[in-house]
């Protein structure tokens, strides 16, 4: 072997080129694993709504984005996603465990849920502070989701009424409404549809219009605690294109008038034109919804809203639909609760 002539006798020999290049290489791997571990710390904190971030079984609240959990849950609902009908046995387990929520037994509460595989978690949502009860299903994380949906209850002050969303992305964008309502007065519930509506089999998960749905049944048992409910849905805006927003009482009873009506001078003193179905004829009056029928029959408030496309999808227009909104929930909200209804 030739020695290398520039080599001086007293100078060490050069490592192989090699060490420093393994070096290097560990040194851009660990760089590389630290970045990707970054990046996926930031992608769930920004959905919100990924395993148990922000949330606790059962014990102290973490922090959470409400908004940005409900979009990440909501983000895959499809047409073509599938939808389980839930049995009769089902229907009932989870809205007695909402009704047992209620009534201070959350342990029992919980109990239900998990042989229904639903869990009971506290969130807290970090754009108010105010912590909430989330019932979700189990089933939504894997392969084959039921679609059963979610309840968000409020736990900072007794439960007065509730906000309905029961055809979330097929009626763009409002869950985001649902969950502005929530959160702009304190004491409520949302009830969220868990599929779209055009999921499943024929109308299975259109769940406004049928009874057969855990959707249904929980709004049944807060209804029959005489709960106020508003229901939030959507319109092409060419539907009804010298409208804003179509409020209905549906089929509910005579003194639900009094907070339509306080909602439709609410909703004309932000700029917006309402067609008040209980002084003409409007179309999607909502007369059809069983949510409403069952409040009908319990006698209990009930409110049937539909927002044009233009006032759900504009960010601007959305908050001044649900501050109107937050009109009436706030006379809910101080209303005595009447008997069966708990504190």
């Amino acid at each position: 072997m030739r020695a290398d002539s520039s080599m001086r006798a007293d100078r060490p020999p050069r490592k192989p080129p090699f060490a420093a290049s393994r070096r290097t290489t560990l040194a851009l791997a660990a760089l590389a694993l630290t970045a990707t571990a970054a990046l996926l710390t930031w992608a769930l904190a920004l959905r919100g709504g990924g395993g148990d971030h922000g949330t606790t079984p059962d014990g102290a609240p973490g922090r959470s984005d409400l908004e940005r959990r409900v979009d990440g849950y909501t983000a895959r609902f499809g047409a073509d996603t599938g939808y389980l009908p839930p049995t009769r046995s089902d229907r009932r387990g989870v809205a007695r465990a909402v009704g047992l929520l209620l009534d201070g037994h959350r342990a029992e509460a919980a109990e239900r849920l998990d042989a229904l595989d639903f869990d009971l978690r506290t969130v807290t949502d970090s754009a108010t502070g105010r912590r909430y009860a989330e019932i979700s299903d189990r089933t939504d994380a894997g392969p084959s989701p039921r679609g059963w949906g979610r309840v968000y209850l409020d736990l900072s002050a007794p439960v007065r009424w509730s906000v309905q969303v029961p055809h979330p992305i097929a009626d763009a964008r409002t869950e985001q409404l649902g969950v502005g309502v929530l959160r702009g007065t304190p004491g409520g519930v949302l009830v969220l549809a868990g599929a779209h509506r055009a999921a499943g089999t024929g109308d299975a998960a259109d769940v406004a219009h049928r009874r057969d749905t855990v959707f249904a049944a929980v709004c049944a048992e807060l209804a029959g605690r005489g709960l106020p409910g508003i229901q939030i849905h959507g319109f092409a805006d060419d539907t009804a294109p010298d409208y804003d927003v179509i409020a209905s009482t549906g089929r509910a009873t005579h003194h639900s008038r009094t907070d339509a009506r306080a909602l439709a001078s609410a909703l004309r003193a932000r700029d917006f034109t309402v067609c008040r179905a209980w002084v003409r004829s409007c179309p999607l009056e909502g007369r059809t919804n069983e949510q409403g029928r069952n409040a009908a029959e319990e006698d209990s408030p009930f409110l049937h809203v539909e927002f044009a496309n233009a006032v759900r999808t504009d960010r601007r227009e959305a908050a001044r639909a649900v501050a109107a909104v937050n009109v009436v929930t706030a006379r809910w909200s101080k209303r005595t609760p009447e008997p069966g209804a708990t504190d």
